[in-house]
């Protein structure tokens, strides 16, 4: 079933338009998260609750992913990160009651702030093909059909497992051993739809798909710029590493089309100069780009480092190109092509701005580049980075003290989920090691990625989704295909915490397993269990939950994955048709032939598959260690696993830039790249709009109606736009428009989306240039609109018009 997205849960009507902040934080921040805690958890629950986040004998905010530093204050975390600890240890729940009071119907007229704030799930969940209301079952009876479905699929390609990034190491290895145990790589994740691109440059270029810095060269940098990216609201404990770079001397200079409040000045509630003095200015240079203009930006310093070079000498660093890369020759000579007029197009920027910007390139003896999806949701997006290491590379910036890459990762663990292998392209060492240590043969065929897994499931190749957290259908991107794919799976499994809007776009079945989050008590086995998670810069520690959770027999998602595995592979598998492996499925092939395997006894006499991995899932659920001991056992740099999380204590992963220069590419050398300019050109009458997050929001959870730090109170349905834009093209500021994205498809055929009823707000912008939040404005991104070589939707580039609403 597929429906209009849900608008009449906040009332736009009343919404209100002040003035955008200069500043973020500062005691503004701390009372608005004080009220949300209270007001979701009480206040000796919040105090509980707040005082052990981000410590070391506590548990790693649900948020996002910014590291810990190492000495770290009594109240180690920020509004935002109040405000996701708020959302999930809230004692609001919802349980059989509220379903049997709530029709489907009716659910699915509600967005995803009324959905969110309504509690806790705290009972597994059925709705019934054909079924007016969700129904209780039991543990053993969802986790039985799911198997069952399982087993009935004619191919394991009919299934598809989606990952947010929240998951914890444990859970993460489970699942992607439980995927490829049926039989499939079809694994997409959340970083498809974010840093995928990232991953795309940077595995090329210096053979690791993460950053390269710790927070110990952020604080030792010369140069930090920080390029489409918000941390005032994204990641805000950045703007404290930010602060402490600056008092050591730092120069910051932010890249964004938006003036963002955080990267303009930061009052740090935490010091004396942040509450009574005035704070800390951050950015030393605020350059206000044009959409889809990075990849100019960073081909102009390029060109001004090699330039000065050949002028004057010693700017380049050659001991280390001569040493350590490749391909500079070629490089060189496309920088020599490029055209100053054609930068500044594709900028917005002027030649004498963007060599300014340059030199500071020049002068500084370490720079790091900073960046999240302002960089990373483009067509040309994969270029854009391998520009970013192209001038890093100039220099030496990689591999030493205060320089190098730094992708600044979202979601608490998306990076640790990769990390486990939770990835539809595997790479065959991992693959190896995993036949080895379970004594099976996980399958070799490349999965779906998110954007192939909705296309596979609208082309009904898909009869199966389980969505191990997050939520599937507001965070991708064209939002009718993916709800009208979603109705055709004949059964749709979520593992979540709090209600959302996958669960009421659903498939003809549909099952819920309520689960512990991260602030959750999880006692198993007869002991207070811990997971781990690996943050932005690759360090990996503990994590243990400390709260109350709202259900005496709720599960977490270790022992969930556990059972669920147990029932298909070990002692709790059922006799009849098991998952092929043949591993040379023709993807493009809608017709599926049944095919039988044969079951052997194990020494229990229960019936299991004779190709599925081999373990004691029982003893995994009640003891996360033994989980840990096989994860060391097939990844590289976990040795000795449980001794270096213990306490708290937190280590880094192997990094081979970072660590002695070393890069794991095809020829072991570092890659300048030739990258053909790319850039948007907008058509008359057109603005480009890129998707962002409001302040009250984290991903696709919407903590409330406001976004303070641009001026916007009570509402979400808001358009920014340029004064003069708005005037030329007839409206007027407040005027409700519906925003209408163009798009011609490979067949050449003009394609349009619809989103109605938004504000036009004047702002601060570039001229043809817009900006919207989501997930109202999926419904405006159309799903074949993916980045070059990474396939991440296009997000941040969205040619739309203003249409006047009908009268």
């Amino acid at each position: 079933m597929v429906t209009k997205p849900p608008q009449n849960d906040i009332d736009e009507t009343a919404l209100r338009v002040s003035k955008a902040k200069k500043v973020a934080v500062g005691v503004p921040a701390v009372v608005h998260a004080l009220e949300m805690s209270i007001e979701q958890m009480g206040a000796v629950r919040s105090a509980r609750a707040l005082l052990r986040v981000n410590q070391k004998d506590g548990y790693d905010c649900p948020g996002c992913a910014w590291p810990d530093p190492a000495h770290r204050h009594v109240a180690e975390f920020c509004e935002n990160g109040a405000k996701a600890v708020a959302e999930e240890a809230t004692v609001r729940t919802v349980g059989p009651v509220f379903f049997a009071e709530h029709s489907i119907d009716e659910l699915r007229g509600h967005d995803d702030f009324w959905l969110g704030q309504q509690g806790r799930l705290t009972h597994p969940m059925v709705l019934d093909e054909g079924a007016t209301h969700y129904r209780p079952v039991s543990w053993d009876d969802a986790l039985g059909e799911i198997a069952d479905q399982l087993r009935a699929l004619a191919d394991p390609d009919e299934a598809v497992f989606y990952t947010s990034g929240r998951t914890s190491n444990e859970a993460a290895f489970l699942y992607q051993l439980l995927v490829r145990g049926v039989g499939t790589n079809n694994l997409p994740d959340c970083s498809n739809m974010c840093h995928e691109s990232s991953g795309s440059a940077l595995t090329e270029t210096i053979g690791i798909g993460k950053g390269t810095v710790s927070l110990e060269d952020i604080y030792a940098a010369r140069l930090i710029i920080v390029a489409g990216q918000n941390p005032g609201t994204n990641h805000p404990r950045m703007l404290s590493a930010l602060e402490k770079a600056k008092q050591n001397g730092a120069k910051i200079i932010a890249v964004n089309p938006l003036p963002e409040a955080g990267l303009l000045r930061f009052e740090n509630p935490q010091t004396v100069k942040g509450v009574l003095l005035g704070g800390t200015p951050i950015a030393d240079q605020f350059v206000q780009i044009r959409l889809g203009g990075d990849q100019a930006l960073f081909q102009a310093i390029g060109k001004h480092l090699l330039e000065a070079d050949a002028h004057m000498g010693g700017v380049l660093d050659h001991g280390f190109i001569d040493t350590h890369t490749t391909g500079l020759d070629a490089y060189a000579r496309a920088m020599a092509d490029a055209e100053w007029p054609e930068l500044e197009a594709a900028t917005g920027l002027d030649e004498l701005e963007l060599r300014d910007i340059a030199e500071a390139v020049r002068l500084s003896p370490s720079t790091i580049v900073c960046w999240a999806m302002g960089l990373t949701q483009h067509k040309n997006s994969v270029p854009t980075l391998r520009e970013v290491v192209n001038v890093l590379l100039l220099q030496g910036n990689i591999g030493r003290e205060g320089a190098g890459v730094c992708p600044v990762r979202g979601h608490s663990n998306v990076q640790g989920d990769r990390t486990m292998g939770i990835y539809e392209k595997p790479s065959e060492a991992f693959l190896d090691a995993l036949d080895e240590e379970f004594s099976f043969a996980a399958p070799r065929e490349h999965g779906f990625d998110t954007v192939a897994a909705i296309r596979a499931m609208d082309a009904g190749r898909v009869r199966f989704f389980m969505g191990m957290g997050g939520n599937f259908v507001s965070a991708t991107p064209d939002t009718e295909v993916v709800e009208r794919a979603m109705a055709r799976l004949d059964l749709t499994v979520h593992v979540s915490t709090k209600l959302n809007r996958s669960h009421v776009m659903t498939g003809r079945r549909a099952i819920i397993l309520p689960t512990l989050g991260r602030t959750d008590r999880d006692r198993r086995g007869g002991r207070e269990q811990r997971v781990s998670v690996e943050d932005s810069m690759g360090a990996v520690h503990s994590s243990r939950g400390r709260l109350s959770p709202p259900a005496d027999d709720l599960l977490s998602e270790v022992a969930i994955i556990s059972r669920l595995c147990d029932a298909l592979f070990g002692r709790g598998a059922r006799p009849g048709r098991t998952p092929s492996h043949s591993g040379d499925v023709d993807h493009d092939q809608v017709e599926r032939l049944p095919a039988e395997h044969p079951v052997r006894a194990d020494a229990a006499g229960s019936a299991r598959p004779a190709n599925t991995p081999q373990a004691d899932w029982r003893a995994m659920e009640a003891d996360y260690a033994l989980i840990r001991r096989h994860i060391q056992n097939v990844i590289p740099g976990f040795e000795d696993y449980n001794a270096r999380i213990d306490k708290g204590r937190t280590f880094f992963l192997p990094n081979g830039p970072r660590d002695a220069r070393r890069f794991a590419t095809s020829d072991g050398f570092a890659h300048f790249t030739v990258n053909p300019l790319e850039y948007p050109r907008i058509p008359a009458g057109r603005l480009l709009l890129q998707t962002l997050r409001s302040h009250d929001q984290y991903n696709t959870t919407i903590y409330g109606k406001d976004d303070r730090y641009r001026g916007i109170h009570d509402g979400r349905r808001v358009v920014f736009v340029h004064a003069d834009d708005i005037a030329e093209f007839g409206f007027t500021d407040g005027t409700i428009v519906d925003l209408v994205s163009e798009w011609t498809g490979v067949d050449g055929v003009l394609q349009e989306r619809r989103a109605e009823a938004f504000r036009i707000v004047s702002y601060a912008t570039p001229r043809r240039n817009a900006a919207a939040y989501y997930p109202e404005t999926n419904v405006l991104v159309p799903l074949d609109s993916v980045a070059d070589v990474s396939g991440t939707p296009t997000s941040k580039s969205v040619v739309v018009r203003l249409e006047a609403r009908a009268a």
